[in-house]
């Protein structure tokens, strides 16, 4: 897959043996928006306080997914099983989650995304 603008595509069929580079690694934001957040919220059975409270760290006017310290300069998504190696939430994963590579940065920066996702294929001009 490619979508247009990108200078990379994209193996899908990598992720079955990448075990989740792109749900591990240095900290960062997990931005999760007020729908997503009562999809994930009714799956389990609480309450959008109750979900924050557990799952979710407020920063300035946007919600981002807890993450885990696993390591140094090591965290996961609260969600992600580290030893099955896989998103506990697949199916209702935030937007950000779902358009992984294709990000806006990674169109200007496609060696980085390289070095992160066996998935990614370069271009020769990259």
């Amino acid at each position: 897959m490619q979508p247009e603008g990108y200078s990379f595509r994209f193996n899908a069929n990598a992720c079955g043996a990448c075990e989740g580079k792109c749900c591990i690694g240095s900290s960062g934001f997990i931005w999760v928006n007020p729908r997503e957040k009562r999809m994930l919220a009714d799956s389990f059975g609480l309450s959008i306080e109750e979900f924050s409270k557990k799952y979710v760290d407020r920063l300035g006017q946007r919600d981002s997914l807890k993450e885990i310290h696993v390591g140094p300069n090591n965290y996961a998504c609260i969600f992600f099983d580290l030893d099955q190696k896989k998103c506990t939430v697949y199916d209702l994963r935030p937007v950000q989650c779902r358009t992984f590579p294709f990000w806006p940065y990674y169109k200007k920066h496609p060696k980085k995304v390289a070095q992160e996702c066996p998935g990614i294929q370069l271009s020769n001009s990259d």
